[in-house]
């Protein structure tokens, strides 16, 4: 994996490769090329590095033609080396991009050895190169050459493909990795996200599970597994190209954070349309799905997972049903108890992300029938395999560091507990007044916590220079400090814990000294008193505390205990207000170490292998 483009047209495609290319840096890579065809003859090129060190090769090369792939890897097998790098091409004839993984490449690879294949680079997917090009060698044409590989395939994949000796096609497969099909004026093609090709089109097809497509200048034949022609409907992107460009901001995740109230108030726009927590919200025959319910099942990985933990305390509290809460690459793997009555609910920012889909699956065959997605791409993977759907809107998340997508994430989150209560009878008509009420002002309240942005500033350096780094919440807001420690993790380098407070003296203390920074988050909840506890006992380890809190609680600041407080305490909603601080905290830790940003080291934005 990472990331795909391809294009096929009457114009020189290279500026197009590139540009898609640049559009999917924010996915994460360390490798970048393109393959074209010129003059009957593949021409590659491809660099460890970013895609600017390729582009500049490109160029010095004069490379230029009507038909390419292109590609942004992220290392699974093999180093990250140029001749790891894709495309991977097979006897100078056929190139290939791939994202994925083939589980069966190492007995494929035996099987092409023995055939006098040669293989230059330790990745699975030369493999798929070399496979295609020994069923163009028994006489099949490019597409079926594809069409018969992939059938001997195990694993996940997103194939584009060009062969030199049929320069006026280019064709492309998926099983179980994100592709598309963009389509164009006598110009069409492929791409891993619609941002890759966004200048060029907004009409896409998304391709299905084991579609094979071919595309030539003049238009698009889709294939599905069985190898017939099938129909897929053209969709019209909405995704501007404002949200892919930075403006005045420094780093796209800074623009992301300060895009928060935005993004949380488009997500708020059907529920105060609504008047309430109108189960409509979720799809047409949510209320009745609803109505059966006696369990929640929630799925989700990393920064979703969390958002997850922080539903369960609004779902029991609000519904009375219990809840659960997996990590999807766990739940897939183990013996699970799902059934009819049972909401399995899947959260990703992506919708692609393959840990969670196939957990989804494995419910589902588990017995799980009542399935609802919580995504921000609404034609991705998991709203297309799930019965409801509620969207995040929070527009183009960039920033490999998930920001936005996570409050709105919360956002939809609470109006499933909302709903779900609803027609339980736990919410009354007063009480869903006052949180919709709550709601209405949870913009205004992210935005105050954003102006707090010049004093999380000035806490950066006292963290830059410490290797370690303690995160505690209680409650409802124990998932924010797993959170502020993720972000400090993943652009900061600082290995950091989030911790339940109340469990400090069950281990973690023997860590507290002058030198571990603790980063306490104790808004004036019910749990207040507790944490103060807890503090009083990092204190007497002479540790450094931070104190995010609000205005409502009484914390005093000392030399050894600094304190930043949010206005005022947003009851329920708290732990979407109580977010941003520890946002921020990462952020300008990641700038004062000069660590990148947007693009951390080995992390891809959109996981889609195991």
């Amino acid at each position: 994996m990472c990331g795909i483009v391809g294009a096929i047209a009457s114009r020189d495609v290279v500026p197009l490769l590139v540009d898609g290319l640049k559009r999917l840096e924010y996915r994460g890579y360390d490798s970048a090329g393109i393959a074209v065809i010129e003059d009957g003859k593949i021409r590659r090129v491809r660099r460890t590095g970013r895609v600017a060190e390729m582009e500049a090769a490109a160029q010095a090369e004069g490379v230029h033609a009507t038909l390419g792939i292109g590609h942004t890897r992220w290392a699974t097998h093999g180093g990250v080396t140029e001749c790891n790098a894709h495309p991977h091409v097979s006897h100078g004839e056929l190139a290939l991009v791939h994202n994925g993984i083939i589980e069966n490449h190492e007995d494929q690879r035996a099987r092409l050895q023995a055939l006098g294949y040669v293989f230059e680079s330790q990745t699975d997917t030369e493999v798929v190169a070399h496979l295609i090009h020994h069923h163009r060698a028994q006489g099949k044409s490019l597409l079926a050459a594809l069409q018969a590989a992939v059938k001997e395939l195990h694993g996940a994949y997103a194939l584009a493909v060009i062969d030199r000796r049929d320069p006026e096609v280019m064709v492309a497969a998926r099983m179980g990795c994100p592709l598309l099909v963009g389509l164009g004026e006598g110009e069409n093609f492929v791409a891993s996200d619609v941002s890759a090709i966004v200048s060029a089109t907004r009409r896409v097809i998304f391709l299905d599970e084991g579609d094979t497509a071919e595309l030539t200048r003049a238009g698009v034949r889709v294939f599905d597994t069985g190898d017939v022609p099938v129909e897929r409907q053209v969709h019209v992107s909405d995704v501007s190209l404002a949200s892919l460009e930075l403006g005045p901001y420094s780093h796209f995740m800074q623009k992301e954070i300060h895009e928060q109230p935005r993004a949380i108030s488009d997500t708020l726009e059907g529920i105060v349309a609504a008047g309430g927590f109108d189960p409509a919200l979720f799809g047409a025959d949510a209320a009745a799905l609803f109505a059966e319910v006696d369990s929640v099942q929630i799925l989700a990985c990393g920064t979703s997972y969390y958002a997850g933990l922080v539903a369960r305390y609004w779902i029991e509290a609000l519904t009375g049903i219990p809840c659960a809460v997996d990590i999807a690459s766990e739940y897939r793997y183990r013996s699970v108890v799902a059934g009819p009555r049972q909401l399995v609910v899947t959260i990703s920012q992506s919708g692609e992300t393959l840990d969670t889909m196939e957990a989804l699956k494995h419910a589902k065959a588990s017995g799980a029938d009542k399935t609802l997605s919580i995504c921000n791409v609404p034609e991705s993977a998991l709203p297309r395999a799930s019965r409801l759907l509620l969207l995040t809107r929070a527009g183009a998340e960039i920033g490999v560091a998930s920001t936005k997508a996570f409050t709105t994430q919360l956002v939809a989150l609470f109006a499933l507990a909302g709903a779900l209560g609803k027609l339980r009878g736990r919410i009354d008509g007063a009480r869903e007044a006052a949180l919709l009420d709550e709601l209405r002002h949870l913009p205004g309240s992210v935005q105050h916590a954003l102006n707090l942005e010049p004093q999380i500033a000035a806490w950066a350096a006292r963290f830059a220079a410490r290797e370690h780094a303690l995160f505690l919440g209680r409650g409802v807001h124990y998932p924010i400090a797993l959170e502020g420690a993720l972000k400090l993790k993943e652009i900061s380098y600082i290995h950091a814990e989030g911790y339940p407070a109340g469990e400090l003296k069950h281990g973690p203390l023997a860590l507290v000294d002058k030198n571990m920074p603790v980063v306490v988050i104790a808004p004036d909840d019910a749990l207040l008193e507790k944490v103060k506890s807890n503090i009083q006992e990092v204190r007497a380890r002479g540790g450094q505390m931070f104190v995010f809190t609000d205005a409502d609680s009484s914390f005093g600041a000392s030399d050894a205990v600094h304190v930043i407080r949010t206005p005022r305490h947003v009851g329920e909603l708290s732990p979407i207000v109580q977010a941003i601080p520890v946002q921020l905290l990462a952020y300008h830790v990641a700038l004062v170490k000069g660590t990148d940003v947007d693009k951390p080291r080995n992390l891809a934005k959109s996981v889609t292998v195991e």
